[in-house]
């Protein structure tokens, strides 16, 4: 084992130059979720020159990449996932340009003594990690059935090998009321702005009765054309968040409960909907964990 790991660090360090140009380039090309071309053809040019057999526009997405190195053998099946979405307007803030070019380095090191080891290798590409559900996607067009462990790394400020992470889900609201002139007929309109601010007013009162670790927040993203103008329609994006799948369920539900008492209040009507693909609750694995961080202390 030694020797094989000796000959993959020696394989990673020969390719460092081309790593870091790979992140690089998807650092100075930032794509929102789903919108991952750039990116997704950069990878899958470097993993054809390493040989791999490579799948594009798996599991309906045209930016998600399924790659396998030719020399599989019966044992264990390896998935080593890259993202490499940006944020809107900020780019790689999250460092998915680094988790992108960590697993093209991790499969091309391996792919070069992979004939010395039983089992598969594959490449996963996993678009829209930030709010799109790449990987749910995947999981549910059965791209992750047969795989006997999947591993990839993120970026932070310091090392943690079985950090877990909360359960999350995207809710937009969106309340109708009646426009009329905030001056000179107020009484003949039906704020939807009002029914916003009575949603995050619910909510505050809300905060001092949940568990400790969930997270409920969110922003307004419609609040009315002009100050003289009773708003006719507003907006706002919630992420509900709890260390269990099953709590952060029973919040969107208070959270709808919110929603629905701000209407009432206000007279609006009340849009309540769910986005994309809800994540579960991650759960650290403590094997890989701790294989992990030996790994780490025997490269110092």
């Amino acid at each position: 084992m030694s020797d094989w790991k000796n000959a993959v660090c020696a394989n990673v360090d020969s390719i460092k130059d081309r790593l870091v140009s790979v992140s690089q380039d998807i650092f100075d090309h930032p794509e929102v979720k789903f919108e991952e071309v750039h990116a997704t053809q950069v990878l899958a040019d470097e993993l054809k020159k390493g040989g791999f057999s490579v799948e594009q526009g798996v599991a309906g997405l045209d930016t998600a990449i399924l790659a396998t190195h030719p020399q599989a053998s019966d044992g264990p099946t390896v998935a080593i996932l890259g993202e490499y979405d940006a944020l809107p307007e900020i780019g790689h803030a999250c460092g998915h340009n680094l988790i992108a070019a960590s697993a093209l380095g991790a499969c091309l090191a391996l792919g070069q003594i992979k004939a010395d080891l039983p089992g598969k290798l594959v490449f996963m590409g996993t678009p829209a990690e930030e709010g799109g559900g790449g990987k749910v996607i995947m999981i549910d067009a059965g791209l992750f059935d047969g795989v006997d462990a999947a591993m990839m790394f993120h970026p932070s400020s310091h090392t943690v090998v079985d950090r877990g992470s909360l359960a999350i889900t995207e809710v937009e609201i969106e309340f109708h009321g009646k426009a009329s002139h905030a001056s000179g007929s107020p009484e003949k309109g039906i704020n939807a702005l009002d029914a916003v601010i009575q949603t995050f007013n619910g909510l505050s009162a809300l905060r001092q009765h949940i568990k400790d670790g969930a997270r409920i927040h969110g922003i307004i993203t419609n609040g009315g054309a002009k100050p003289n103008i009773v708003p006719e329609v507003a907006a706002a994006v919630f992420y509900v968040r709890a260390p269990e799948s099953d709590y952060r369920d029973e919040l969107l539900e208070k959270l709808r409960h919110c929603a629905e008492g701000a209407a009432l209040a206000t007279g609006a009507t009340l849009a309540f909907e769910i986005v994309g693909h809800a994540y579960k609750a991650m759960k650290p694995n403590r094997i890989i964990g701790d294989a992990f961080a030996k790994n780490l202390g025997a490269l110092g």
